[in-house]
């Protein structure tokens, strides 16, 4: 290849796709005016890497063992780069082999190349160099290749496999080297080009549990979640007990598979609760209006009279008021007691959705009458009653959802528990009555919640 004059410029370090996710999570101008008049903006001030907002800084900081100003001089850096790497990949057209950055603010870029003549020209754009057998569009019609032969085998031994410019090769992680290597055979990859990595897990997709969304039991009725709940590791969610039998089998509103029902009971009362696989992840919200998330952070219940508002897969986010407690209703299958009368609205599929007062979980949609045309009234099953029965814990955006002891102080309150109005516990040498029924948290203490204890 021809040596051509480059412009001598130190850089920092990233890649191009690390620079155009970064565009995506910014605002503002491309220049923001701070290149000076007539020059072309530098990367960064394209990018605005100025303007990073501070939770990214911040989670950076936290991840990356970053202090903030070397978080700054990362995006920095990586900014440029990225173009330095764009501009010799157009520039080393065949030759180019990959680039990748290393170092705590991304201060080193290599370039790779299978050409040594071209060592120069990288060099010049203040990159490392390192000269390697096969080219990036060799891997990457490797890959291909694996792509294609993966369409028609069983992978899921071989799960994962990509371009590895770091290693100039195709890897393919596996869980059983064989499998691997029936992956590489069936693709036609030459050994010369592939790496076997062993993995010990299978990856999995991500989903997020959210009271009021939809779910589906044995894949045919539908109802909604009540509230995301753990019980110790186990993660799932409560809802009511009509809406599923222990050992029904329930997937999710995208219809992926997401749980078991573990405990269930109807009539009587109207409660239930689904264990939910490595997919889902609990959450401490429910789907308000506009699909905007509603934090919970407790289970304080509310007296007669107070507002509260209700999410269902039907029908969406609708409030009324508390107008009893301690109600008992009958059904075409029985008699349901205690549940809480309300002026809320629901409609079929709202069942096992959430009820919240402010950000303190209320209970689960059990039934009524009416609908949301004409106006209704529901009743809904105490949610501290469905956490006490079956030992869960409320997913809440405040403490450790329960999970620790009290300190030093300590006595008979304990994190995690459900308490009713007058019960007593002791904590610090104090005995303290319950005012209001609630879960307790790591946080809420006696002494530090006056609104749910009284000294006496």
């Amino acid at each position: 290849m021809p040596h051509r004059h480059r412009h001598r410029r130190a850089v920092g370090a990233a890649v191009a796709a690390t620079a155009a996710l970064l565009v995506a999570g910014l605002s503002g101008s491309a220049s923001a005016g701070t290149a000076p008049a007539g020059s072309a903006p530098t990367a960064a001030e394209t990018l605005r890497t100025d303007a990073a907002p501070p939770a990214l800084l911040k989670a950076m900081q936290r991840d990356l063992g970053l202090d903030r100003q070397q978080a700054e001089r990362r995006l920095v850096n990586e900014a440029e780069a990225g173009a330095t790497a764009g501009r010799l990949r157009a520039a080393l057209g065949g030759d180019f082999a990959g680039a990748w950055v290393r170092g705590a603010e991304s201060g080193t870029l290599t370039v790779a190349t299978t050409d040594a003549g071209d060592v120069a020209a990288i060099e010049a754009r203040g990159a490392e160099a390192k000269v390697v057998r096969h080219s990036l569009a060799d891997l990457d019609a490797a890959k291909a290749r694996l792509d294609k032969a993966a369409a028609g085998l069983n992978t899921a031994d071989a799960p994962v496999w990509y371009v590895d410019t770091r290693t100039n090769s195709v890897v393919v992680e596996a869980i059983r080297p064989a499998a691997a290597r029936t992956l590489l055979s069936a693709a036609g990859v030459d050994d010369a080009l592939a790496r076997v990595k062993n993995r010990t897990e299978r990856p999995r997709t991500f989903y997020d549990l959210r009271g009021g969304e939809a779910y589906y039991i044995n894949n045919s009725s539908r109802c909604s979640i009540g509230f995301p709940v753990t019980k110790g590791t186990q993660q799932g969610f409560a809802t009511a007990g009509h809406c599923g039998r222990a050992g029904a089998s329930t997937t999710g509103a995208n219809r992926v598979a997401q749980g078991t029902f573990q405990g269930s009971i109807f009539p009587g009362r109207d409660m239930a609760w689904v264990a939910t696989n490595s997919q889902w992840t609990a959450t401490p919200y429910v789907l308000g209006s506009g699909g905007q998330n509603v934090q919970v952070t407790g289970s304080t219940a509310s007296p007669v009279g107070a507002s509260v508002c209700r999410s269902g897969s039907t029908t969406g986010w609708h409030c009324g008021t508390v107008t009893q407690l301690n109600t008992s209703v009958t059904y075409q299958e029985g008699t349901i007691s205690p549940v809480t009368k309300t002026t809320v609205c629901a409609e079929p599929g709202d069942s096992g959705g959430s009820y919240i007062s402010g950000s303190q979980a209320q209970g689960v949609t059990s039934g009524g009458s009416g609908d949301c045309r004409t106006g209704g009234e529901t009743f809904f099953q105490p949610i501290n009653a469905l956490l006490q029965n079956y030992g869960l814990t409320l997913k809440t955006t405040g403490g450790d959802d329960g999970g620790e002891e009290p300190g030093e102080p300590g006595g008979t309150w304990a994190a995690g528990t459900v308490y009713q109005p007058g019960d007593t516990v002791t904590y610090g040498g104090a005995t303290f009555r319950c005012l209001q029924g609630h879960q307790a948290y790591a946080g809420w203490e006696p002494p530090n919640v006056p609104a749910l204890w009284q000294r006496v």
